[in-house]
């Protein structure tokens, strides 16, 4: 395993071994007959419990959903609300893929977390959600703006 990061990594290399396996036993089970491009995702919850999920495609292609919603749906609909990392891999050896701007936006409704990108060799980079999306809509600016609706009311 080669990691590639700036900082200091969440995970220990035990945690992270984890991740990367169900990761990888998830991309197995993608759905991808149009775009033939398997993805994977394993989320950590502070709890300790780990989600997989995988993309699954749909002929309407924006009824598609991405293997990190599959894996934080999942876990959300299982009570969880707080989590510390997530691994993302696929097929592609070139390049490391990043999570899309919607699975983005969905999984930094629940904070800040790690995001590992893993190729097929082992290679791996870290970042967090938060370099990923620094500007992510919240529910602090909706918070804010009912605020500013009822200070003018009154």
């Amino acid at each position: 395993m080669e990691l590639e990061s700036s900082t200091a990594p969440s995970l220990d290399e035990e945690e992270l071994d984890q991740l990367m396996a169900v990761a990888d036993k998830a991309k197995l089970k993608a759905y991808s007959p149009y775009s033939n491009y398997r993805v994977g995702a394993a989320l950590l919850a502070s709890s300790g419990d780990t989600y997989g999920g995988c993309n699954v495609e749909n002929s309407s292609y924006g009824l598609t959903i991405c293997a990190e919603r599959t894996a934080l749906f999942k876990a959300a609909s299982n009570g969880e609300r707080n989590f510390k990392a997530i691994v993302v891999t696929s097929d592609h050896s070139e390049e490391f893929i990043y999570p899309c701007g919607a699975c983005r936006q969905v999984l930094s409704e629940f904070g800040n977390m790690d995001v590992y990108m893993m190729q097929p060799s082992g290679r791996i980079r870290r970042t967090t959600l938060e370099a990923l999306i620094p500007f992510s809509f919240s529910k602090k600016i909706l918070d804010d703006a009912e605020k500013q609706r009822l200070e003018e009311w009154e």
